[in-house]
């Protein structure tokens, strides 16, 4: 069976392929898995719909949105749940292990036991090499055979496609992809001709979502009601509860909501409280400053060298993404761009998932062309040691290779300057004067013998480095994979001492 599978910071959705039709998977009569996870303090761990079940109960610690963790976490990252330590990577791969198995035996996916799942999985389009290479590890942990790691706005795209692709004309076949999540913001601008879908440019916000409009709504609450945090019945589980209510309110807004009401009995002091009621403008005012993040975002796009398109020739915005269905969201985007340039998915929390099991249906005839979506490089010494330059070996938006059996590959050679390199890796949002900035995400230093004498030792952090007038000559070889993920395999002449690393985000991060 093949799957399209959005992992998703607040849910979970799954498409399959059927025929050339591509249903979204209900699970237990939902058409939403929880990305959820929950642990007490026996040592017990739950997931998903069992996590779900259990969320309200005191005895049960949740772990709510894993997926943002992933932004600055690396293989050895831990997370501390009901008292325990656990392995950030262990808890993603229990959760997506029991997605599999809920696929199996509480969905209307139809699986037979033993059946092999072929799934194209997201990222959000401003992931890190490492977020990407922790999610990929994860999908096959659990038993997934992944065929390919697509941009979230990149696999909405084909959604689109498979949609309006008759919104496309000569004059107009550039469409920009709105996707706003649950934790991430992304957006990409896309060329479509004929079948194909070529990636121009995309940009992202790596913290802003839905769970960003359920703190400023639950803020609103709080300020509007002269509740603390530290007032009596207002402990961390009549929060959470508080929130939790704040979003299922937001997610029931339709455009004709003028009131909007918050459940207050979870807080417990005793006093009989009314519920929160206020003008649904007072929400939209909370939210605006977020989605006016997510509009400069898109001006930025649209003002890039690099896309070098004009507004003219581009048929649309396409919301997707569950928080793109709050009311404000296309409003505000309307009002900025214009009326009839803003289209909103139908099925805006699925959308990406349906992309994806378009991608994988060779029957669909689509093709997609993606990019590298930050730059990456590292840091090197220059001027004999009395400086230090940025070195960019894979810059942002180059073309990714269609599939695993011809990746990106770079080089770089030189004569070692060193006993042993000391490689500073980082990737980044955009460059400023050919230095890193924005978000700049550092990896763990990957160190390398350059002397013999040091080929075998495992401790190279504690050997002391020097200059070496008479290094060996080194090749620097790096190998991009088809979802953007990087290793770098490094090899001294004469002689042939290689050594490859798969390239991982700082776990004191």
């Amino acid at each position: 069976m093949r799957v399209g599978i959005d992992f998703g910071t607040t849910h979970t959705v799954v498409a399959l392929v059927d025929r050339g039709n591509y249903p979204v998977v209900s699970f237990d009569g939902v058409d939403a898995w929880p990305s959820l996870i929950a642990a007490n303090a026996a040592g017990e761990l739950r997931f998903g719909v069992d996590a779900s079940a259990v969320r309200h109960d005191q005895q049960w610690s949740v772990l709510r949105s894993i997926k943002r963790l992933l932004n600055d976490a690396g293989p050895q990252t831990e997370v501390t749940l009901a008292g325990r330590d656990h392995r950030l990577a262990d808890l993603l791969t229990g959760l997506l292990a029991q997605l599999k198995s809920d696929l199996l035996q509480r969905s209307n996916a139809c699986l037979t036991p033993g059946e092999p799942i072929e799934a194209a999985v997201s990222v959000p389009a401003n992931a890190t090499s490492a977020q990407r290479l922790l999610t990929l590890d994860a999908f096959v942990a659990a038993g997934f055979h992944v065929v390919a790691l697509l941009n979230e706005p990149s696999a909405a795209s084909l959604e689109y496609a498979h949609r309006y692709r008759s919104t496309i004309t000569a004059k107009r076949e550039y469409v920009l992809i709105y996707d706003l999540g649950g934790g991430t913001f992304d957006a990409s601008l896309l060329k479509m001709t004929g079948h194909s879908n070529e990636v121009v440019i995309s940009e992202g916000i790596q913290r802003l979502g839905g769970d960003d409009f359920d703190e400023a709504i639950l803020q609103l609450v709080l300020d509007e009601t002269k509740l603390r945090d530290t007032d009596a019945g207002m402990d961390a589980g009549a929060l959470a509860l508080l929130r939790e209510d704040c979003a299922a309110r937001k997610e029931s807004v339709g455009p004709q909501t003028r009131r909007f009401l918050v459940d207050m009995t979870a807080i417990d002091d005793g006093v009989d409280r009314p519920p929160f009621s206020c003008a649904i403008d007072d929400v939209y005012t909370a939210c605006a400053p977020l989605v006016e993040f997510t509009i400069e975002l898109l001006d930025r796009i649209l003002r890039d060298a690099n896309s070098d398109v004009a507004w003219n020739e581009v048929a649309g915005i396409y919301v997707v993404g569950g928080a793109g269905g709050f009311p404000l969201v296309p409003r505000m985007l309307r009002g900025a761009f214009g009326d009839k340039r803003v289209k909103r998915s139908p099925h805006p929390f699925a959308a990406t998932a349906i992309g994806l099991a378009v991608f994988l249906d060779k029957e669909s005839g689509f093709v997609l062309s993606e990019r590298f979506s930050r730059h990456f490089g590292v840091f090197r010494e220059a001027e004999a040691g009395a400086g230090v330059v940025f070195d960019p070996i894979v810059c942002k938006d180059a073309s990714l290779p269609a599939d695993r059996h011809s990746p990106l590959v770079v080089r770089r050679t030189y004569r070692a300057a060193h006993n042993i390199g000391h490689f500073r890796f980082v990737e980044c949002s955009r460059l400023v004067d050919g230095r890193p900035d924005g978000d700049v995400t550092p990896y763990d230093p990957v160190l390398f013998p350059f002397d013999p004498a040091l080929y075998d030792r495992d401790d190279l952090g504690r050997q002391p480095v020097g200059r070496w007038t008479d290094g060996p000559d080194v090749e620097e070889r790096y190998v991009v994979a088809p979802g953007g993920a990087v290793e770098v395999t490094l090899t001294t002449q004469p002689g042939g001492f290689m050594r490859t690393f798969r390239l991982e985000r700082c776990t004191s991060a």
